[in-house]
């Protein structure tokens, strides 16, 4: 006997993060559950390149979007680095009160520095930003990247030792849920 074959739906995901909806395709609700989807953020950012990774849980019958990661595009960062500049990249783990993240910081200098000063930006800008996120939960991190709030916080600190022309956050990404830290709430 032929079995009756079932159709893909699309399902309503929404994203708080950003305060927005998308559909995702699939066979039923409970499929959705632990999927990864990418959203691409360029458009509400007026041109900042950036895309959103989330991962799917289903919460009270209704598929919701949790960030795991985020990033810079790489078009952005290209159009963002003269001739005659130099940038400074650092990747480091680090945990905040609920995960333990990755950030890599992408700084860029007005003009042509010395290696002495590129080092002393990126020992500054991982000192400041450790003490940063340790304060901070992971959905208010990707809060504060989106608002522009950590940047402009991290480049006022940077200024001291050197003026930027921008300081970015080109990568945010969650390692690990830490689970001893969620059974204290």
């Amino acid at each position: 006997m032929a079995q009756a074959k079932k159709r893909k739906k699309f399902f309503d995901v929404e994203i708080p993060l950003i305060k927005r909806e998308t559909q995702v395709i699939a066979f039923a609700l409970e499929n959705l559950n632990e999927r990864h989807i990418k959203y691409d953020l360029t458009r509400m950012l007026r041109g900042k390149g950036m895309l959103l990774q989330a991962k799917i849980k289903i919460e009270d019958n209704k598929a919701v979007a949790h960030p795991t990661k985020i990033q810079l595009m790489p078009f952005y960062l290209k159009r963002m680095v003269r001739k005659g500049t130099n940038y400074v990249e650092d990747s480091f783990s680090t945990e905040t009160k609920d995960s333990q993240i990755r950030i890599k910081p992408f700084l860029i200098t007005r003009r042509k520095v010395s290696r002495a000063v590129r080092k002393a930006l990126r020992e500054k800008a991982r000192e400041e930003l450790i003490e940063y996120v340790e304060t901070k939960e992971t959905e208010e991190l990707f809060q504060d990247i989106l608002k522009n709030n950590l940047q402009r916080v991290l480049s006022l600190k940077l200024k001291k030792v050197y003026p930027l022309s921008a300081c970015e956050i080109r990568v945010l990404r969650v390692e690990k849920e830490l689970e001893k830290k969620k059974e204290k709430k």
